[in-house]
This record gives C-alpha cells, structure tokens and sequence, in this order.
C-alpha cells in the first residue's frame, strides 16, 4: 500500500509541474531568460533532499532581482510554502525594527498567517526554528549587504525542512562566503545582441529597431555596457523622443560622474558651454525621476542630486565601456586612475571630462599633464584654499587643451591663464578664489568670440579688458578688492548679468547694455560715475551700495523689483521712472536725498529710508496695497501720509522730530509693530490696529490724545513716555508683558483689563494718578511708582504680587507707611518721608490671613495655609473680590452656614481651586457660578450626594472625593465635564459609577480607591480614549469590562486588594502603551498569554497571589521590562526560561515565593540585571552564568549563599565591589 500511494503522489506531482509548464510563461520584454534561468535552476538541484543555498551576485543593474524572481515564479510551485522578500538591505538599514520586519514577512508567507506577530528579532530567530522544519519552503532574499541579515532571516540549515531551497542575491560575494554559502552564481550581463533586442523593447515596443535610429540604438547600448536595468531605464527613457533628447544621455552622464551635488545654475552654464541642451535635459531627466533638483540654500539656489543607486549605475556605463583601462573611458573622476593616466603618459583622445581634487594629487603631474587631451571638452578642478602658493612656485604655467569647452579650476595658484592656451572653443570660465592679477599673460589680449561666461569672482585681478569678449553674458568679478581698470565690450548686447562687487573701479560705462537682468554694485566705495542705459527693458535687481555717486538716473526700468541703494552717502539726486510697476523693495537709507517720488510703484513691499536726514518730501502712492514694512527713522519731513496699506506690518518713524501730521489708513489690520519716538504728533488714531504687538511713543511731548484699540490680544510690549496724556485705557491687553508710561505727568487715569497675567514690568513713575488698581497680575516682577505724589490707593487682589522682585516706591506719596513681606526679594526701596505708624491709620495694609476671609471681624481661627496668602486692600474693603484666584481652605471654621459660604465663595467667578474640608452636610448649590474653576477638592466631608450644578462646571479639570465616607451616588450627568483630566474616588460608599462617565474623553486619571461597595464598572470604559492612569483599589469588582483593552494611551493600571476580581480580560496585551503592571492581594489562577504582547511595560509587580501556579512561558517576549517583582505567590513553582530575553531588566525581585526551587540558566544573560532578590524562597543553587554578572546585588537565601562563601546580601565582582 506504501508504494502504491507513493506512485500515486508521483503522478500527481508530474501532472502539476506539466499544468504549470503550460501555464508559465517569460515576460516578453525578458531577453535571454530562459537560458539564464536553467542555470540557477541546474544550481538549485531541485528534487534532492537537502536544504540548499545558493548566491547569485553581479553589480547593481545587473539583473540579478529580475532573474531571481523569474526562476521563483517558475518552481515555487513545487514548495509547500515561499516567500519573496525584496529589498532586505533599504527595510533592514531603515530602521531598528527593519530586522523584525522581514521576519515577520517569511513567516506570514511561508506559513500563510497573516496574524503572525514578532516581538524581538531574537523571537524571530525563536520562532523560525520552531515552525520552519515542518514545511519545504522556498525562500528569496534578494540585496543582501551584511551578513547579520542572512543570520536574522536564514541562520541554519536546520532551520529548514529537507528539499529547502534559499536563494541570495547580493553585490557582495564576501557576504555569501562568510556565510558559508558554497554555491555561488554570477549573472551574466546582456550580450550586444540581447541589450540592442531588450533596448528595442523599451523604446521601440518590437524586437527590431527603427532605421534611422539604428546608429543611435547602438551608441546607447554601447554606453549601457550589458547592464539591463540600465538598458530598460534608457530605452524607457528615450521612447518618444526625438533624435535631440536623446543626446540628453550626455547630461545623464555627465551629472553621474562629475556634477552630482552642483548648483544648477553652474551645471547649467556647463552643460551650455559643451553645446548641450542643459535645461530642456534636466527637466526631463527630473520628471523621469533619473534626478532630483533641490533648495541649495537659503538664497534660493538650487542643487542637482541623484540617487546613488543610480549614480553607480551611469558610472558603470562608462567603467564597462573599456574595463580595467580607465585611459579609455570618456570621463574621469577617481583621484588614482587620473594620476595614474597623467604620470604614465596613458592619455588618449577618449576622454571628453575630468572631475579632479588636486589636493590630493601630485600637482607638477596634473597641471602639466592635462594639455595631452586633446578633446577635453569639460575640466574642473579644485586646487584647495589649502593649498599654499610656494607648492607651485616651481611649475610653469599649466598646460590647457586648446578643445576645452568648460574650465574651472578654483583657488587657480598662477597669476595669468598660460600664454600657449588659445581658448577659442572655451565658452565657460569659471576661476573663483584664485592669485589671477591679469588674464593673460604678459597683458596679452586674446579674442574669446565663444566665451558666454566668465567669473573670477575673489581674485586678485587688478585690470581687465573684455573688448574682445562680445558675446559675453555672465560676468561674476564680485570680491575683487584690487580690481581698478575694466574695459567692457564696445557693444554688450548680450550681457544680462554683473557682479562687480568690492571693486575699486571709480567709473563704469554700461550705456550699451541694454539686456541687463542683474547689476550687482555693491561696496564699491569708490565709484564717483556709472553711465546706465537709458532703457533697461528687463532690468530686475540693481545693488549700488555703499558708493560715492551724487546723481543716478536708472532709467527706463519697467520690470524692476529690487533698488537697493544703502549706504550712499554722497547721493542727492536719483532719477527714477515715473511708472515702476514692478517695483517691490527699495532701499536708500543713508542717503542725502531732500525729496523722493516714488511714482507708480503700486507692487512695493519694503521701502528703507532710515537716516536719510536731509529728506523733507516724500510722496507715496495713494494706494500701497502689498507694503509690509516701512522704516522712515531720522526723516525730516513734517507730514506723511502712506495711504491705503491694508497689509503693513511695521512702522518706523522714530527721530521724525520735525512729524508733526502722519495720515493712516482706518484699517492697518495686520500692523504689528510702531515706533514714534521723538515726534511732534499731538494724536493718534490706533483703534484698528487690532493685531499690534510693539508700540513705542516714547518722548512725544506734545501728544494729547491716543486711540488704543478695544482689545490688543497680541501687545506685548507699550511704551508711552514724556506724554501729554490725561487719560489713557490700554483696553484688553492678555498678553501684554511690558508697560512703560515714566514722566507721563499729565496722567490722571488710567484704565487696565482686570486680568493682565503676563504682566512682569510696570513703570508709572511721576504721573498724577490717585488710585490704581493693578487687577490680576500674578508675575509682575517690577513695579516702578517714584514720585506718584498724588497715589493714595493701591488695589490688588489675594495672592498677586508673590513673583514682585523690585519695588521702587520714592518722593511725596501719599502713603504714610508700607509694608511688604514677600519672600525673594532682590530688592527693596523705600524712601524718604515713608515711616511706620499703627496700622488703624493706614490705607494700605499686609495681611496674612490667619482668619477666616468670610468674617471682617478676623475672630474665628482659620488653618495655616493661608499663611503664604498675601494681599494688598483698604481696610473698608475686606471682602473678598471677584477677582480671587488662589486657593480657598475650609478647614475647623465655626461658620456652618451654607448660606454664608454659598454667597461669598459662589461668586467668585474667576475661582480656580477650591477646598472644602470639614464636618460640611451638603455643598452650595450655587456651584455652577464658579465658571473658572479647575480643581474641586472635597475632604472629609459628610455629605451624601454632589449637587447637579457640579456637572456644569466646563473648566474643571481635577474632582477629588476623599474620605466622604457617606457619599453614595454621583450626578447621572458626570460626563458633561468635558474639561475634567482627573477624577479620584477615596473611602466612598459609592456602588457604581455612572454610565456617562465614559463620556469623558479627556480623562487621563482614575482613581477608585477604598470604594468598598464598588461592584461594577461602565462596559464602555474603553471610549476614555485618553486615559493614561487606572487605579482600583479595595472594590468588590469581580470582573473587568472587555472594553478596558481599548485603552490605547493608558500606561498605568494598579488593580490592588480586588478579592472578587475572577479573571482579567484575555486581550489584555492590546495595551500597547502600558508600561507599569501592579495587582496585589489577588485569587485569580492566570496571567492570559496575552500578556507577553506589551511591548512598552517596564514594570510589572505581582504581590500576594494565592493560587498563581505559573507565568506565561513566553514572558521574556516583555523585552523593555526593567523591573519584575513576583512576591508572595506561594505556589508558584518556577520562572520561565524566555526571561532570559529580558536584556534590559535590571531588578528581580522572588521574595517568599516558597515553592521556587531554581533559576533560569538563562538569567546570565541578562547584562543589565542590577538586583536579584530570592529572600523566602527554596532556591538552592545558583546559577554560574549569573554569578559572572558584574556589579549584581543578591539578597536572602543565607544557607545558599553561605555555602558558596558570601553573605545572605552579597556582590558579585564589578565597579570595584565583591
């Protein structure tokens, strides 16, 4: 019967393989496959009873994914499980549970468990061992680079059933050989014949190629050197397009191997010189993904990336073109292959670009070998600003190939370009930083007809003649301090942008230059004369600072958007169009300009003319619709008006002392910032200027009246000093920090919120003001009232005043005595005519308040905790006002009168905390009036029931019931606490909790303790989606609500003294943020195994089970845990191996679990256990392995101990104690 079932499942295994071989079928667009797949095929040796791996390695693109996955798509048919795990290198380096990720897809896939659950790449291994055997499984792990991946995913061949096969692709043979794998296959790349038939694929959709592209097709197969990947992406790439975008495989190569990591605008201008299409290029190249164009910058420069998988591969291209003979390859990047090629005379007409670092090279070599290649098309080299001149002292000038198209060499050490360089192809200079002081040789002028672009920005050039330059469009001389003398082209029609920067040039003429985009003047201090174009039709930016120019005619400059001209001292005159209506910034400060007219200019954005003392006259569009900052300091004009600026922003106008009008506009919404310091205004009109910030009217002597907005929700700052002002009402200011109204000696009221809580410096000094209320102002630090003559009335309410720091109280105050006992004080001033008289007399006292606030008459003792209270009130005023804020004790007080208590306390609208503790019956029914209050704490109370108000009271964040032993139900309504963070329940008679409590989706804590009758929870606790602490403790709660393990943010549950408690929930474990475990006192049997899936608990405490007989045996899945106290659990006989995995537990704690006899083997594992407690137990031996630990404190177990001579509390050897 054997063998004929045998026979049987032959046959049904050969009719599947024939139904598979009809039904599978090579991808079409797959050259040369098949044959490449009967190879690895031959290699896996399929049918053999052994488990087999083998490599299959080559460079990147070479192939070797797609041939992996065709030769799974052909056999894993004959396996009972297979998995493709693509990518291991990118999943495993991103992240630290990359590892655990390709675990848990092999196991999914070989096992078809979608439910498949890894805890640690050490569980992985575990479980891999474990389920694997049992099945004969294929498995591909493809971009291997390390071999930990291989032992994570694939460690032994005992891990795997008979008939396994597991297939490795990798660029790294090194990898495969250490671990062990003998099979090795190199894939073979495409031979001419096949990439031309794969390439034709791509770009053509057929097997053969178009006739007139045929040339083409066989130039770019010849640059993709065999490599598919390359082939598909070229071919891809290039279908669609016309014979000119296909040379853009120039640019491709080009960034690859020289100009990854450039700015774009010098790739550009590269790219340009060689003749090719540069921007039409790299924006196709960028939509195809091949390259990415990113910020370079702050400036807004943007920088070539490509992605390095994809920048070896393009090198690739150009290394396999000629293999091992970099002579003759078209560009050259690698510091040794150029020495190399220069030193040994290797040099050929192949090579067309070289990217070199001279530092690193021998620079006799380089400089004078690079004449001999003849087609250089594109040089750069960077000498270092390292490198010190004397190095080449004794090098003649370097030899240049006459074909170079491209040149930059940075820091260039010579003082010319060499005399035998004829530069006729050159379009592209580019020597920044160098020692050039003329650019030819012995002043040689030499005609450059191609030359576009030229910067030799920070030289040591003196002069320069650009006469023979007359198609120049790009000329970057900025930083030449030396530069004296430039000659420019007779006719610089094609010139659109200068820097000429930092120069010493005294006259410049670009009356022909017409096409000029961008002038960059700045910091030529000596510049007396520049001649501009009468028309600049595309003129956008022009920077002409720090100059000696009396007179500027700019122009007709339509397109202008930026004119900077700071710091001209000498200007007197400019001569702008009158329609500028592109204008956008403008910047004359400094300057000494008597009138400005900016035209139509309706676009401006920022407009500077600080410190241009002499202007008297400015005229500004009625309409600036887009002006955000104006800064108009030390301006003599005596009336402004800047029109309708619906978005300014800021306003500077300090040192205007001539301004004595200034015209705004009714709705400067979005006006943040005003400075008016040292003018003549006499009103002004804020009341819109609903967002202001900053305002600073500082010495203003002749303003009167000032209109603040209703409410200034953003003021932070007000200064108003040396003012007329009589009246002044700041209106709502919440945020305001800082008040300055100093020599205000005309003020006699003054009007301030009630409530200013960032308040920290107030300055009234020398104003008339009689009385002042400072309202709530808790972190006021400084309080300035010298020579207040007039102040006879100080109001602030209980408990402000306590951060007050400084205190300057001098001159004639009304006052007679003052006194101030708040602790920190740094300082303290009290002067003149102040001194000490009984405090009947007083208008202001300090109280600390030893009685009961409730009571004028202070006759009934009242508990010490208002001692820290301190208040500032007139002695007819002692009632409390609505304004108080801080803590209010009930404690022992002879007043019972709910009435009493009702009326004064449930009026303080603006409470936040309140106490109420003692022999109190009920609590106000009023309480709903507290609309601010936060924390609710009732102590010791008799009461029975919470009135329904409660539930009204929006701000709550904290109820706390503790030991109002007769409370027996809460308002049904609980849940509209929508604020409440806390709620503590302690010595209740409660019996359950209201159902709307699961309403509270901002509760983070819950307490229920000693609520001895509590039989049952809500069933929807687990909608407390913000729940973070849970504590029973002494309930008669006999099971959990399954809900409970939807709390996904709590993170702490304590489940103390609950006797009845039967069972805990089984998907516990779906607490995933739990990190601290506790349950006492308990008769549960069980742990659920779920358990073991609360990756983030670090502390789990389990004390005085009775009848816990075991712990799961997968506990040391707990990987995070760093504390584990297991005590009392008498039978409890052993402690699972897994605990081993536990690496960062630190404290063990077994105290009086008397059945446990031995410890894990694997608890030396554990490298940081710190503490080990086996007081109680029967443990009578100890572990070797646990004894090598350094530093590992062991408590109890004297017999044990003894034995292996320590004491019952010993140390093993580390940090220098044993």
């Amino acid at each position: 019967m054997l063998h004929e079932a045998q026979f049987i499942q032959k046959i049904v295994e050969e009719l599947s393989l024939e139904l598979h071989s009809t039904h599978f079928s090579i991808d079409k667009k797959l050259v040369g496959m098949e044959t490449r797949i009967n190879d690895v095929v031959s290699y896996l040796g399929i049918g053999c009873d052994d488990v087999r791996m083998i490599g299959i390695k080559g460079m990147g693109g070479g192939g070797k994914t797609t041939l992996a996955r065709a030769v799974f798509d052909q056999i894993s048919f004959r396996f009972e499980g297979k998995s493709f795990v693509e990518n291991v290198r990118e999943i495993s380096n991103a992240s630290l549970s990359g590892f655990k990720l390709l675990q848990n897809q092999v196991l999914s896939d070989v096992l078809n468990d979608k439910d498949i659950n890894i805890s640690s790449v050490y569980d992985g291994k575990h479980m891999m061992k474990r389920m694997m055997p049992n099945r004969k499984v294929l498995v591909v792990l493809d971009d291997v680079d390390h071999i930990d991946q291989l032992e994570a995913l694939a460690g032994e061949p005992n891990w795997f059933k008979p008939g396994s096969r597991i297939i490795v692709t990798t660029i790294d043979e090194q990898v495969l050989i250490a671990h062990r794998v003998k099979l090795i296959h190199d894939v073979n790349l495409l031979s001419d014949m096949e990439a031309i038939c794969l390439f034709n694929k791509y770009a053509f959709g057929g097997d053969i190629s178009i006739q007139q592209y045929e040339k083409l097709s066989k130039q770019v197969v010849g640059y993709a050197a065999g490599l598919p990947l390359m082939v598909r992406v070229l071919g891809s790439f290039l279908c669609g397009k016309n014979e000119l975008e296909w040379d853009y495989k120039e640019i491709f190569l080009d960034i690859a191997c020289i100009m990854k990591g450039w700015r774009k605008d010098n790739a550009i201008k590269a790219f340009e010189s060689c003749g090719l299409h540069a921007r039409n290029g790299l924006r196709v190249l960028e939509q195809r993904s091949l390259i990415t164009i990113s910020n370079y910058n702050s400036k807004g420069y943007k920088c070539i990336g490509m992605h390095d998988h994809i920048q070896e591969m393009g090198r690739n291209i150009v290394r396999r073109s000629h293999l091992d003979k970099p002579h003759k390859h078209s560009r050259l990047w690698i510091a040794d292959e150029i020495e190399e090629i220069l030193a040994n005379d290797l040099v050929t007409k192949a090579t067309r670009c070289i990217l070199v670092h001279a530092e690193k090279l021998n620079p006799h070599i380089v400089l004078k070998g690079l004449g001999k290649m003849k087609k250089l098309r594109l040089l750069a080299v960077d000498i270092g600003y390292r490198s010190r001149t004397s190095e080449f002292n004794n090098i003649d000038n370097p030899d240049f190939p006459n074909a170079l198209q491209y040149l930059r060499v940075d820091y260039y050490p010579f003082w010319s370009l060499p005399k035998a360089f004829q530069a006729n192809n050159l379009v592209s200079l580019e020597m920044a930083n160098s020692q050039i002081v003329q650019l030819w040789e012995a002043g040689e002028n030499k005609v450059l007809n191609k030359l576009r672009f030229l910067n030799l920005s920070w030289s040591k050039l003196s002069t320069l003649d650009l006469r023979f330059n007359p198609n120049l469009e790009t000329l970057n001389l900025g930083g030449c301090s030396n530069l004296v003398e430039l000659h420019m082209p007779v006719g610089c029609l094609k010139l659109i942008s200068a820097d000429i920067s930092h120069s010493r040039l005294r006259t410049l003429d670009l009356g022909l230059a017409p096409n000029l985009t961008k002038l960059i003047l700045a910091r030529c201090r000596n510049l007396v004369e520049l001649h501009m174009p009468r028309r600049c039709p595309d003129l956008k930016s022009l920077q002409l600072t720090h100059s000696k120019l009396r007179t500027l005619d700019i122009g007709r400059t339509p397109v202008l958007e930026n004119l900077d001209l700071e710091d001209c001292y000498y200007l007197e005159e400019l001569h702008m169009a009158d329609q500028c209506q592109n204008l956008r910034n403008l910047n004359i400060c400094h300057s000494k300009l008597r009138t400005l007219n900016l035209g139509l200019s309706p676009n401006l954005r920022t407009l500077y003319l600080q410190e241009c003392c002499n202007l008297v006259e400015l005229h500004m569009l009625d309409r600036c619709l887009y002006l955000t900052s104006l800064q108009l300091a030390n301006l003599k004009v005596r009336t402004l008006d800047i029109g309708l600026t619906p978005n300014l922003k800021t306003l500077d106008l300090r040192n205007c002392y001539d301004l004595e009008e200034l015209h705004m506009s009714v709705g400067c919404l979005k006006l943040t910032s005003v400075d008016l310091t040292h003018s003549r205004l006499r009103t002004l009109d804020l009341g819109l200027a609903l967002n202001l910030e900053i305002l600073i009217i500082d010495q203003c002597p002749d303003l009167v009246e000032l209109q603040m907005p209703n409410r200034c929700l953003n003021l932070v700052s007000l200064q108003i000093t040396n003012s007329k002002l009589r009246t002044l009402d700041i209106g709502l200011t919440p945020n305001l920090k800082n008040l300055d109204l100093e020599n205000s000696y005309y003020l006699e009221e003054f009007h301030m919120v009630d409530e200013c809580q960032k308040l920290a410096n107030l300055n009234l000094s020398h104003s008339k003001l009689r009385t002042l209320n400072l309202g709530l102002t808790p972190n006021l630090k400084n309080l300035y009232l010298a020579q207040c003559c007039n102040l006879v009335e100080l109001t602030t309410p209980l408990g402000c005043l306590k951060e007050i720091s400084h205190l300057y109280v001098s001159g004639g105050l009304g006052f007679r005595a003052l006194t101030f006992q708040a602790k920190g004080y740094e300082s303290f001033s009290v002067k003149e005519s102040l001194r000490v008289v009984p405090l009947a007399e007083l208008h202001l006292i300090e109280v600390s308040l030893e009685s009961c606030p409730l009571h004028p008459d202070n006759s009934l003792a009242l508990t010490r905790n208002f001692e820290m209270l301190i208040s500032f009130y007139r002695e007819d005023q002692l009632s409390l006002t609505r304004n108080f804020e801080m803590l209010i004790s009930l404690f022992k007080c002879a007043c019972t009168s709910l009435e009493k208590i009702s009326g004064s306390i449930c009026g303080l609208r603006r409470l936040r905390k309140l106490k109420m503790e003692g022999s109190f019956v009920e609590v106000p029914k009023d309480l709903d009036g507290l609309e601010c209050l936060e924390e609710l704490i009732l102590l010791s109370t008799k009461i029975n029931h919470l009135p329904d108000t409660i539930c009204k009271l929006k701000h709550l964040k904290s109820l706390e019931l503790n030991l109002c032993s007769l409370l027996e139900t809460l308002p049904e309504d609980l849940g509209w606490l929508e604020c409440l963070e806390k709620l503590t329940l302690y010595f209740t008679i409660i019996k359950h909790l209201p159902d709307s409590i699961c309403m509270l989706k901002h509760l983070k804590s819950l307490e229920l303790n000693a609520c001895f009758l509590l039989e049952k929870l809500p069933e929807d606790l687990g909608r407390l989606e913000c729940l973070e602490k849970f504590t029973l403790y002494s309930t008669t709660i006999k099971h959990l609500p399954d809900s409970i393990c939807m709390l996904k943010h709590l993170k702490s549950l304590a489940l103390n003294s609950c006797f009845l408690l039967e069972k805990l929930p089984e998907d516990l474990g779906l607490l995933e943020c739990l990190e601290k475990f506790t349950l006492y006192y308990a008769t549960i049997k069980l742990l659920p195994d779920s358990i073991c899936m609360l990756k983030h608990l670090k502390s789990l405490e389990l004390n005085s089970w009775f009848f816990l007989e075991k712990l799961p045996k997968d506990l040391g899945q707990l990987e995070y845990l760093e504390k584990l106290k297991v005590m009392k659990c008498e039978r409890l006989q052993e402690i699972p191996n897994s605990i081993g995995e536990m690496k960062y537990l630190k404290h063990i704690n077994l105290a009086n679990c008397i059945r446990i006899e031995k410890l894990p083997e694997g608890l030396g594992c554990i490298e940081c256990l710190k503490e080990l407690d086996i007081e109680g137990t029967s443990i009578s031996h100890i572990p070797q392995s646990i004894l090598l630990l350094k530093g590992l404190l062991i408590i109890g177990s004297k017999g044990v101990l003894e034995s292996r001579g320590f004491t019952s509390e010993m140390q093993t050897p580390g940090n220098g104690t044993s």
